[in-house]
């Protein structure tokens, strides 16, 4: 039996990023995030437009995407009630959120240089993909009062450094799917992946034809 329901939010289940940008003052803004999707080299993020992130994002334009492994939960949620905005809004003043100049230092994360993009790196997460914002859309256009209150920024990936053990051996440009363990959020609970179920009939087209 099926029930009609109306669930506040639509959390069915994505992979975390740890989203890096650059703050005014040259520092690099920390700021965990999973409304995302993928297509071919670009990633679709959903943001709200008041956060430091999208400041950053919409005035330098660059960001990384840092993905944790199902072994980093400390640090995620260690970031999750931080905030880089020294005026907060009433809802993350009510939720308990802090502001945090220096979140590497306070989460104790390692940061590094990137090379396309200003925004530091996570040197612990396995995956590093520095980006850049190809488009902004703003949502909820059709939801009076509530216009642009949450965006949708197309960003394109430019470069993708990764741990060498999730690598396909002999194949340095594939993902091994078994190895790659990613954090992933679903109704606002952390959740890493089974064992693989069975091979998809997709894995029989080969993955440099989708490039």
């Amino acid at each position: 039996m099926h029930q009609t329901i109306d669930p506040a939010i639509l959390y069915w289940g994505s992979a975390v990023i740890i989203i890096s940008t650059r703050n005014p003052d040259g520092t690099t803004n920390l700021a965990p995030m999973s409304s995302t999707w993928w297509l071919g080299q670009r990633c679709m993020l959903g943001l709200a437009a008041e956060s430091q992130t999208t400041f950053n994002l919409r005035r330098t334009k660059q960001c990384v995407l840092n993905l944790p492994s199902d072994t980093m939960i400390s640090k995620v949620n260690a970031l999750a009630k931080m905030t880089g905005r020294q005026d907060m809004s009433p809802f993350k003043t009510a939720a308990g959120y802090r502001y945090v100049k220096d979140k590497f230092k306070v989460v104790q994360l390692t940061p590094m240089s990137s090379e396309m993009v200003q925004p530091s790196r996570i040197l612990e997460s396995p995956v590093q993909m520095e980006a850049e914002v190809a488009a902004v859309n703003e949502m909820n256009r059709d939801e009076e009062g509530r216009e642009g209150s949450f965006l949708g920024l197309e960003v394109k990936v430019l470069r993708i450094p990764a741990e060498e053990n999730i690598l396909q051996v002999g194949e340095p440009n594939k993902v091994n799917a078994d190895r790659w363990r990613p954090l992933m959020h679903v109704f606002q609970h952390l959740y890493g992946l089974s064992a693989r179920l069975q091979p998809s009939r997709l894995a029989e087209i080969d993955e440099e034809k989708y490039r």
